[in-house]
């Protein structure tokens, strides 16, 4: 059978992954089969509420093992690391454990059609400090050791005999895109709602400071004004320290400095400015990429130097047709492009050639402020241009969002329980993770 191998288990290589296990695995057409380095999967998105701590991954988490075997496609278990093009073959790191005890030997796989979706990571530009007094949010991992620093400084702070300290427990976030913003207002719920469960020696208001730097004029860069000023309105609303205009030069474990000489103290920073393509792909086996490690793709999304290789999502650079520019590193790219790979594959399959070619549509962008706000604006050919939206529309429009994923994932039956069983069960929890 024709062997598909998709290195890449976020939003758009799982929805791929299991589209093609429900169509070519199920009939024996092709043999499908996933690489990622975890063994689990969480909607990328939530990754600032994991942090924050209104959200326990354990209810939102799906196991690639399960879902591979539910919907006709293998799940294995590594980190790609190199690519032998002339074999065809992708080769897998050895998986270590936490005590560096090794798990899985290092493993080749073969493949006819290589689809590579791997997403991106924080770009930290070089920044002195940034790599070991910063925490990025690419990963569940990350987004959970987050939390636990701040829950402990939090405790710490209440048991501690000494007045709280200025910075002690301030948050700083670099980087006012949607990931820094959106971190912003559901730090400043989560952090009362865990002040409220018998923290009675930290004042929130008063202790507690959120600070958002951004080398940008204005909060959002990349999306309209009217969006970046009615979020700038919100966040000042809950008492949200604003640097605009401020690029930062270094990081450290008291705090951050700026380009200006400003020193913002600080007890945990979060670095959100900016993304590339994992390191790993620069250069891999020839392979062109362009300064931030993105694979280079033509419209069909196959690289440039390779035809039975794809790329696509955060780690590919796709043309937008009649441009210069790149298609830029969005969620609903990705899930476009997936769609587009999902008919490709059965035609390559089929022994053809002459396949799809991938057109940008820029549908808009939504901001979620947690229970605060929620704004954005669509665009596109259903409505002809920009509208602005905010309120319940938009915060329902962004809640569709993750159920149009689970319903990729699971099929709308299964999504609608799996959303029915979470609201009851949210009537007896805790609002916010208590450990």
């Amino acid at each position: 059978m024709h062997k598909i191998v998709i290195v890449g288990g976020g939003a758009g290589g799982l929805e791929l992954a299991t589209k093609l296990g429900d169509s070519l695995g199920k009939k024996k057409k092709a043999e499908i089969t996933l690489i990622d380095c975890t063994k689990t999967h969480v909607w990328k998105p939530l990754l600032h509420e994991i942090a924050a701590g209104s959200m326990n991954p354990d209810k939102h988490e799906l196991e690639y093992m399960a879902q591979a075997h539910w919907h006709h496609f293998r799940f294995r278990l590594g980190r790609m690391d190199r690519l032998n093009r002339h074999k065809k073959e992708v080769s897998i790191a050895p998986y270590i454990d936490e005590d560096g005890k090794e798990i899985i030997p290092r493993r080749s796989f073969q493949y006819d059609t290589l689809i590579i979706s791997v997403g991106s990571t924080t770009n930290d530009f070089g920044i002195k400090g940034a790599a070991e007094h910063s925490i990025a949010l690419d990963t569940q991992e990350q987004a959970e050791v987050f939390h636990q620093k701040l829950h402990h400084a939090i405790l710490k702070a209440q048991t501690q005999k000494k007045a709280i300290q200025p910075g002690q427990l301030e948050v700083v976030i670099v980087g006012a895109g949607a990931t820094g913003v959106e971190l912003a207002a559901e730090l400043h719920k989560a952090t009362r709602e865990m002040t409220a469960y018998g923290i009675d020696r930290v004042n929130p208001d008063r202790d507690i400071k959120i600070s958002i730097i951004e080398a940008s004029p204005r909060l959002l860069p990349a999306l309209p004004k009217k969006l970046s000023h009615s979020v700038e309105l919100e966040l000042r609303k809950l008492r949200v320290h604003l640097y605009m205009g401020e690029r930062v030069t270094s990081v450290s474990a008291k705090g951050v400095t700026t380009h200006t000489k400003k020193i913002i103290s600080s007890g945990l920073v979060v670095w959100a400015a900016g993304v590339k393509a994992p390191d790993f792909l620069k250069n891999i086996d020839g392979l062109e990429t362009n300064r931030i490690n993105q694979l280079m793709v033509n419209s069909s999304l196959q690289t440039t130097k390779d035809d039975s290789i794809f790329a696509f999502g955060d780690c590919a650079a796709c043309p937008i047709d009649g441009t210069d520019q790149y298609v830029p590193p969005r969620a609903q790219a990705a899930h476009q492009q997936a769609n587009l790979l999902f008919k490709s594959m059965k035609l390559r399959v089929k022994g053809k050639t002459h396949l799809p070619r991938y057109v940008y549509k820029d549908y808009g962008s939504l901001v979620n402020l947690g229970t605060y706000s929620t704004v954005g604006n669509l665009m596109g050919s259903l409505i002809g241009d920009s509208m602005f939206i905010e309120g319940i529309i938009a915060r329902l429009m962004y809640q569709s969002l993750y159920k149009m994923h689970l319903m990729a994932l699971h099929g709308f039956m299964s999504m609608a329980l799996q959303s029915l069983a979470r609201m009851i069960t949210r009537r007896s929890e805790a609002q916010v993770k208590l450990h």
